[in-house]
């Protein structure tokens, strides 16, 4: 299929999953029931009626991007992608904190300046993604700056799922298929319902997953957040998130919070 076929299917299942109809999406999204009824008939969607989907279903118009198989404009793009080296770090050394440490930590990123961006965002990626499902996700963890290794540390820490590097290459080349564990575990890091990415991937769930921990939920807030920051302010918040860490003998547990 092509990518509006793709599309087209996600959002008719989407719409079906939350028992949502075409006026009242495009009435959320301030556009007409047609163009609605255009990309559910496999018409391309532009870039602007993206967003505006984005908005109405409460997605992130970046990964609304992605699985629609566009490009992410910059506006939507991390700020630096030489913040990248410290974006694991932030993550992990979050999930290890009490509550009130996760929500301290979480109000300093936002408090952080917002600077300006110096050059276009250049994933720090050479591989190439497949087509679909398993390059769409891979790619959603790119543009929230995380790297193979990136990827492989967080989800270790974050999640029951432990991976190499070099397999989240092959998941996202398309040389291996997505598991209902994995994409569970990717929606717990992404922020996302685990039922809802799985109907977006074709996945089929053998049951309904409980909801992730609060420390998997911080640290897909806290994931997210760090985009907009630039390499120098996300080596000071590292700093930060290690010091209020204090002096725990423990670097990091895999799997640390209580699935």
């Amino acid at each position: 299929m092509t990518e509006s076929s793709n599309f087209s299917s996600m959002l008719a299942w989407l719409l079906d999953h939350r028992g949502v109809g075409v006026p009242e999406l495009a009435d959320r999204a301030g556009v007409t029931a047609d163009e609605i009824r255009g990309v559910l008939a496999r018409e391309t969607p532009s870039e602007g009626l993206l967003r505006r989907l984005a908005t109405a279903l409460g997605l992130h118009a970046a990964d609304l991007l992605i699985l629609a198989g566009w490009e992410v404009p910059d506006d939507l793009a991390p700020l630096d992608a030489a913040a990248t080296p410290w974006v694991a770090y932030i993550v992990m050394d979050a999930v290890h904190l009490p509550a009130a440490g996760r929500s301290e930590l979480l109000q300093s990123i936002r408090a952080l300046p917002q600077e300006k961006r110096r050059s276009p965002f250049v994933p720090k990626e050479p591989e190439p993604l497949a087509d679909g499902p398993c390059g769409a996700l891979i790619r959603m963890f790119w543009y929230r700056n995380l790297s193979r290794s990136g990827l492989a540390h967080a989800m270790a820490v974050v999640t029951p799922t432990y991976l190499s590097a070099a397999t989240y290459t092959v998941i996202g080349d398309g040389r291996s298929e997505l598991t209902a564990r994995l994409v569970t575990d990717f929606a717990a890091l992404l922020g996302l319902e685990a039922r809802e990415l799985a109907g977006l991937t074709g996945v089929l769930l053998p049951e309904v997953p409980g909801p992730p921990a609060p420390e998997a939920v911080d640290a897909a807030a806290v994931l997210w957040e760090l985009r907009r920051l630039s390499a120098p302010q996300a080596e000071h918040v590292a700093e930060l998130a290690k010091s209020m860490r204090g002096d725990s003998p423990v670097e990091y547990r895999i799997n640390a919070p209580s699935w």
